[in-house]
């Protein structure tokens, strides 16, 4: 890159509502790797309800004006000088865990997710909603061959973090799985459990997202309870008020995966209606890089459907928009200009 060389970046300037205007274009100058970092020119980067949440304040803010975006397909620039794996011209994936302490008893038995010291992609560092971002190459991946940037990009976080949903809630060979809101992470996984051989149900208010699932192999799709008591299920919308709802349509030892980042109050739960005979909540916290690994490498095989709704890069204040009142059915996705694409 030409040293002094400025790239466009979305900013979170003042959370509030979305309508309230808290994303902000600036100037800024393409920054330089440190020694284990990527500098990675943005071909793709998709777009989260933890975006939403960041923006809006339900997550805090953890640096002043950071840029949203923790989905990102990219080409790498330029590497500080203890990258090995990756070459600049390499097509690359940065994902919402970003960085690990690799010392706590988290991160020394495999549980790197819960590590204290633990930075994310788009919170604790700048993220995809810009011209240029850096990655820590020991947390980026690379990505399955036959998979546009468009295709590839959601994989990385609602891919993921539905993976370790469904890892989470446990459910057995040919189970009935139900999944609570049908939305980016939702429709990947459910074609995932659906792969597996296990019939999945739908619960979702959105006409749209109803019609998709159908097609994309639930075997059912509605607003109401689930048509058979269900084996697990997925809670993908943030609404606490879901939580038991979700618990009173398992069956007996059954387990809900609550996947979100940020949840709204939980109401009280009734002991015998929705947690005797062994139900069970479990949270689900971002992801190892196992999981990203094992994940990538299952859809590279099973080849899922993306519903993919593009936005050019200037307006990603409207998609979050458009993600807030429901408008998009799948995934939306952020292209730069004189990306290509």
């Amino acid at each position: 890159m030409t040293e002094g060389a400025r790239t466009s970046a979305w900013v979170v300037e003042r959370p509030g509502p979305i309508d309230s205007g808290p994303l902000r274009r600036h100037e800024r100058h393409v920054p330089a790797p440190g020694p284990y970092e990527l500098l990675v020119e943005v071909a793709v980067c998709g777009v989260c309800r933890t975006d939403l949440h960041l923006a809006e304040g339900d997550l805090p803010p953890r640096t002043p004006n950071c840029t949203p975006g923790h989905q990102v397909v990219g080409r790498v620039r330029a590497t500080g000088s203890a990258v090995r794996d990756f070459s600049e011209g390499d097509r690359v994936g940065a994902a919402w865990l970003a960085g690990t302490c690799g010392e706590c008893r988290y991160c020394r038995t495999g549980r790197e997710n819960l590590c204290p010291r633990s930075r994310y992609t788009g919170w604790d560092l700048d993220g995809g909603y810009a011209g240029f971002m850096l990655a820590d190459a020991r947390y980026a991946y690379r990505l399955p061959d036959g998979w546009s940037d468009e295709e590839a990009a959601p994989l990385l976080c609602a891919g993921i973090i539905g993976y370790r949903a469904l890892q989470r809630a446990e459910l057995p060979p040919g189970g009935r799985l139900g999944v609570y809101g049908f939305g980016a992470s939702a429709h990947l996984t459910a074609q995932l459990a659906v792969a597996r051989g296990s019939a999945v149900h739908v619960v979702t208010r959105s006409p749209a997202a109803q019609r998709l699932a159908l097609e994309l192999g639930a075997a059912s799709a509605g607003s109401g309870a689930p048509p058979e008591p269900l084996d697990a299920a997925i809670l993908f919308a943030p609404v606490g008020d879901l939580v038991p709802v979700a618990l009173e349509a398992l069956d007996r030892g059954g387990t809900l995966s609550v996947a979100g980042v940020h949840l709204t109050g939980i109401p009280a739960l009734d002991y015998e209606r929705h947690l005797y005979q062994e139900r069970t909540v479990r949270s689900v916290t971002a992801n190892t890089r196992e999981d990203g690994r094992a994940y990538l490498a299952e859809v590279a095989r099973l080849r899922p459907t993306v519903q993919l709704a593009r936005y050019p890069m200037d307006r990603a204040d409207e998609a979050l928009a458009d993600l807030a009142a429901g408008r998009i059915t799948g995934v939306a996705v952020l292209i730069p200009e004189g990306s290509g694409r």
